[in-house]
């Protein structure tokens, strides 16, 4: 498994914040049904390495993943709990060597022309763009595709249900990730038709734009479910 093939899996990451891991195959089971099969679990909570290792076992259809990786020594245990990737928030050579060794595929953050040239120096095609609203947005990433055409982006951090499709209309963004698909009160509620609902419609959503050829308007990009009004929130907090 590559981090291209990975990225090419679901439109949307789920950027997941876990609290409780019992609840990660659940989730991962309603993601799937919804139509995706990839998730970011971040190592955020102390249940999160659980989680990650719940959802490998039990999940094996899912795509998992260990995101907030800032540390070499959380390589290893992400590895050893079963994670098939790693998201790092920067860009640091000690994370990047020991993805190496361990033959993961790593997505590391970046956010400047320098931290892009570093990482394209380095070997790296596909790139988390963290944080990406604050950094720049949609702007930065088309003045990206000039000078760094092969590079190829996951923006994450101020993505929200509102604005991702907008992202995925650059050449240079094959996927997003945020947190709308998995809101922490949804997974400790047990919700998963919920979430389930929202990982559909973010694949749908997707595959409706490109067939069209054009970008969805307002009222399309958004159907709701069972009455509710849309779930993501352009406040959403940074992920």
């Amino acid at each position: 498994m590559t981090m291209q093939s990975l990225m090419a899996r679901s439109p949307v990451i789920p950027v997941v914040r876990i609290e409780t891991a019992s609840r990660a195959p659940a989730l991962a089971r309603a993601l799937l049904a919804g139509g995706v099969s990839v998730i970011e679990v971040t190592l955020r909570t102390a249940a999160a390495l659980e989680a990650v290792a719940a959802i490998a076992r039990d999940v094996p259809d899912m795509a998992v993943g260990a995101g907030t990786v800032t540390a070499p020594d959380q390589v290893q245990q992400a590895q050893d709990a079963g994670a098939r990737f790693l998201v790092s928030p920067g860009y640091a050579d000690a994370v990047n060597a020991a993805a190496e060794r361990a033959a993961l595929p790593l997505l590391p953050g970046v956010a400047t022309a320098t931290e892009l040239m570093r990482a394209q120096a380095d070997g790296f095609k596909q790139l988390k763009f963290f944080p990406a609203v604050p950094s720049g947005g949609i702007a930065a990433l088309e003045a990206f595709a000039g000078p760094f055409p092969a590079l190829r982006f996951c923006p994450t951090g101020g993505v929200h249900s509102g604005n991702y499709l907008d992202f995925l209309q650059l050449a240079n963004v094959p996927c997003v990730g945020g947190s709308w698909l998995t809101p922490v009160e949804t997974i400790e509620s047990g919700d998963w038709a919920h979430i389930e609902a929202l990982a559909a419609h973010a694949v749908t959503a997707r595959r409706r734009e490109t067939a069209a050829g054009r970008p969805l308007t307002a009222d399309e990009g958004w159907q709701s479910w069972a009455g509710e009004e849309d779930p993501g929130s352009a406040d959403e907090a940074l992920r």
